[in-house]
């Protein structure tokens, strides 16, 4: 008689368990969803400040060194170049550390505390000093890795095998359309300019601090992760992150896709800084050359946002049929773009202000100088996506680690990059990214490959159990 009220309970209370099991997995993917939604509006605006700045800071601090400008600053002598270049030799070396202080902090809370530095470096357009400028700019070296690690570990935390291509191409689209936002602002605000004003280069200054501030607010607003509490990726101290990071390099899939992270950096060195300016200092594009710079950016931004909607949307096929079709895709639009950015633009460009003498293999033209643009940003889209889909996937329980490794072969590659921009001529900067672009597609590939096959021959024993 015991036994049959006890079974009878236990009758009753199942589907009751069910149901709160049911609606657990319900709220967790609710949360899941928000969080990756507010991940990305938040990193959109921080970086609505950040991106704008780096592709607009050569022209405006190169106007505030120029007397006679309307922007001229007595005693500045900062270079825009050499100020991402101080960002990123201090970024590549602090990436070792951020795994630590992601994992004393969590994510969260390191993502915030990175943002501040983000505003503090924006801010160095409001009255533009030399030393505070380079200052700032390690500064923001030192949050950098911290909130990419950060970011790159919450995704993953938030995400599946089944979601994380999806994920990782909405924030990327996300995160991307800063550039267009920022850009289409500074376009308003450049047009007919030849030189940029002090008062135009304060206003752009406080509108865009004012951005990246209300980004690290709303990161206020992200979830916590209870369901990952026992997961590796969540619960490792700060020097087994360090130690996790140094062993993971040295794997020989990380190894190998160290060359496809140092490419990276090398093209964003181009997109973010070299392309945009090298249009604004190109004589043959005119007066408003300096609001082209911006519409360029404008399109980058578009290619990277399409490259990124239509990778998160259709993630489930990426998952299935790999990663690889898309990083050859890319492969093929960056040496498309390359190829056309030596026809089109002054080999003098980066240097400074070209001449009229100065000329490009064609008459440099306004339409195709875009048309290159966005193709660059869609190539960039193709391989930061599938980096980011793969380090969350294939090295899930070692995220923090993965991503802070990309980071630091990514930065340091673009500190390099930066600080020879100012001084060597465009063909050999492109000569250097084409060889990393082949390079960099051959070793994600041969990874991507390698990694399909081990999964067919470990699902064949299960096949021939069955």
């Amino acid at each position: 008689m015991v036994m049959s009220i006890r079974t009878f309970k236990r009758f009753i209370q199942f589907p009751l368990r069910a149901l709160g099991y049911i609606g657990y997995i319900m709220e967790t993917t609710t949360v899941k969803n928000y969080n990756i939604f507010i991940l990305g509006f938040a990193f959109m605006l921080v970086f609505t400040g950040f991106n704008t700045m780096s592709g607009i800071q050569a022209m405006i601090f190169k106007s505030a060194t120029t007397p006679g400008s309307g922007g001229y600053v007595e005693g500045f002598k900062g270079d825009g170049f050499i100020s991402s270049a101080v960002i990123y030799a201090v970024f590549s070396i602090a990436s070792w550390l951020a795994p630590s202080v992601v994992a004393w902090k969590g994510p969260r809370v390191a993502m915030i505390l990175a943002g501040v530095l983000y505003a503090q470096y924006i801010a160095q357009l409001l009255y533009p000093n030399t030393y505070l400028l380079y200052i700032s700019a390690a500064v923001i070296g030192l949050g950098a890795p911290v909130i990419w690690t950060a970011q790159g570990n919450f995704l993953s935390l938030n995400s599946d095998d089944d979601t994380i291509s999806r994920n990782s191409g909405i924030v990327w689209a996300m995160l991307q359309s800063s550039i267009f936002i920022g850009n289409m602002f500074a376009y308003f605000m450049f047009t007919g300019e030849e030189f940029i004003s002090s008062s135009v280069r304060t206003t752009v200054g406080v509108v865009l601090l004012s951005i990246t501030a209300a980004g690290v607010l709303f990161m206020f607003l992200l979830r916590g992760t209870p369901w990952a509490r026992d997961t590796l990726a969540s619960n490792e101290s700060p020097t087994s992150a360090l130690r996790s990071s140094g062993k993971l390099f040295l794997t020989k899939d990380m190894l190998m896709l160290s060359v496809t992270f140092l490419y990276t950096g090398l093209q964003l060195s181009i997109w973010s800084g070299v392309y945009p300016t090298c249009v604004g200092f190109t004589n043959s594009f005119g007066e408003n050359r300096k609001a082209l710079a911006t519409v360029c950016m404008i399109f980058i931004a578009a290619g990277e946002v399409l490259g990124g909607a239509i990778f998160g949307f259709f993630g489930h096929l990426t998952t299935k049929r790999g990663r690889d079709p898309i990083v050859i895709l890319g492969f093929i639009t960056s040496m498309t773009s390359y190829f056309l950015i030596f026809l089109n633009i002054p080999f003098e460009a980066p240097l400074g202000e070209t001449k009229p003498t100065d000329a490009a293999y064609i008459t440099s033209n306004i339409y195709l100088a875009v048309f290159t643009a966005f193709i660059l940003g869609f190539s960039d889209s193709c391989f930061n996506t599938q980096i980011t889909s793969i380090l969350g996937g294939a090295f899930k329980e070692q995220s923090s680690s993965a991503f802070a490794i990309f980071k630091f072969m990514q930065s340091m590659s673009a500190a390099v990059a930066f600080f020879y921009s100012p001084w060597l001529k465009l063909q050999w900067q492109l000569l250097i990214v084409v060889v990393f672009d082949i390079l960099g597609t051959i070793a994600f590939c041969k990874v991507e490959w390698a990694a399909n096959k081990y999964e067919v021959l470990s699902s064949e024993p299960d096949a021939e159990s069955d």
